[in-house]
C-alpha cells in the first residue's frame, strides 16, 4: 500500500525542485539536460553530484551515494524511509501548515501569563525579541479544533507529529519557537524539558542572516540565541544543542572566510566545553577558524546575561576566547 503514497509524493515534489529548496545550485548542464554541482551529502570541493531531472535520479562520484528523491531525503537528512516520507509530506504543505500553527501559538503567548513570565524569568523582556523570534505559547487542549477549522484534516495533524493518536496536542504548556521545518517547545511545567517534531531539526537558526558575518557566534540553545540577539549581537545562531548535523557543518564550512566563535555551556561535567572542543578541531580541519568562548563556570548564554551579564562584559569573553 505504501507504493502509490510513494509515487503520489514523486509527482508533487521534482527531485531538482527538492535540491533547489535547500539551496542547491548546478554548476554546469551536460548532455541530455542533465546538471552537475557541488555534493549535498559531503563536504565537496568540486563538482562530483550529477542530477537527471528527467528521471528524478542523482548520482554522487564523489560519496558513490545515488537514488531517487526520498533516498536523498534519507541522507540528506540522516532519516528513516518513513520518517522521509514524512518530511516530504510536511514538505508538501507544512508551509503552509507549520506557519498557521505558528501563528495560532504567538496569539496564545499574550492570553497565558505563565509563559510571559517564563519568558521575563528567561531573560527576554523586549517585544522586538518576540516578535523577531516568532515566539509563541501552546497552552495545550485546543490546536486541533483550531487547525481542522482552517481545513486541515485530522490525519495531516497526527502526520506532522502535531497531535498524537488520540487527537492531542503535542506540544503542551510549552513555550515555541518556529524553526525552518519544524518546532521547538520548552516546557514550563515539569514535563521534558525540550521537544521537537518529528523529522530533522534543520539547519542553523537565523543563518541567511548571519552567514555573510566575518564573526558568527555558536551557542546551543534557542534562548541563548535571543538573549544574545536582544544585547545587540545579531551575529549569532544555534545548533539547538552540542552536536551539529551534517547540514549544519555544512553551512559553517562553506568556505567564506569567518571565525567561529564556540558560546557552549560551561555545564558542571564539562560536557559542553568538551562538544565546543571537538567541533572546534573539526572546524579547523575544514579550513575554519574556531574559538571556543569560556564562560563562568555553570553558566551558559542565557544564565550569564539572566544573572546580570552585559553586552560589554560578554564581549570581553569573546576577545579572550582560545583556539
Amino acid at each position: 500500500m505504501i507504493w502509490p503514497a510513494v509515487d503520489a509524493i514523486k509527482q508533487q515534489i521534482s527531485l531538482l525542485d527538492y535540491l533547489q529548496t535547500q539551496n542547491w545550485k548546478p554548476a554546469r548542464r551536460i548532455s541530455r539536460g542533465r546538471l552537475m554541482g557541488l555534493c549535498p551529502l559531503h563536504l565537496d570541493h568540486k563538482p562530483s553530484f550529477l542530477v537527471d531531472p528527467l528521471q528524478n535520479l542523482f548520482y554522487c562520484y564523489g560519496c558513490s551515494r545515488g537514488g531517487d528523491l526520498i533516498r536523498f531525503v534519507e541522507l540528506y537528512h540522516d532519516v528513516s524511509f518513513g520518517e522521509a516520507m514524512a518530511l516530504l509530506r510536511r514538505s508538501a504543505r507544512c508551509g503552509s501548515l507549520l506557519s498557521d500553527v505558528a501563528r495560532f501559538y504567538q496569539v496564545q503567548l499574550d492570553r497565558h501569563p505563565e509563559a510571559v513570565a517564563y519568558l521575563q524569568q528567561r531573560g527576554i523582556q523586549q517585544p522586538q525579541v518576540i516578535e523577531e523570534f516568532a515566539i509563541g505559547y501552546a497552552p495545550g487542549g485546543c490546536l486541533r479544533h483550531w487547525m481542522i477549522s482552517l481545513g486541515y484534516s485530522l490525519n495531516e495533524l497526527q502526520q506532522a507529529g502535531l497531535v498524537n493518536a488520540a487527537g492531542l496536542d503535542s506540544f503542551t504548556h510549552r513555550v515555541v519557537f518556529p524553526l525552518e521545518t519544524n518546532l521547538y517547545g520548552r516546557t514550563v511545567g515539569n514535563a521534558a524539558a525540550h521537544r521537537f517534531l518529528p523529522g530533522d531539526k534543520g539547519g542553523l537558526p537565523r543563518w541567511q542572516r548571519v552567514k555573510h558575518c566575518s564573526e558568527v557566534i555558536l551557542v546551543e540553545g534557542l534562548f541563548d540565541l535571543a538573549v544574545l540577539w536582544q544585547a545587540g549581537f545579531h551575529n549569532a545562531t544555534c545548533a539547538m544543542g552540542s552536536h551539529l548535523n551534517a547540514r549544519q557543518l555544512r553551512q559553517l564550512c562553506d568556505g567564506a572566510l569567518r571565525t567561529v566563535y564556540l558560546a557552549f555551556d560551561a555545564d558542571a561535567n564539562g560536557s559542553g566545553q568538551l562538544a565546543a572542543h571537538r567541533l572546534s578541531r573539526r572546524l579547523l580541519q575544514q579550513g575554519v577558524t574556531a574559538l571556543r568562548v569560556q564562560l563562568p563556570d555553570g553558566h551558559d548564554p542565557n544564565s550569564f546575561f539572566v544573572g546580570g551579564g552585559d553586552g560589554q562584559q560578554f564581549q570581553q569573553l569573546l576577545e579572550r576566547a582560545l583556539p
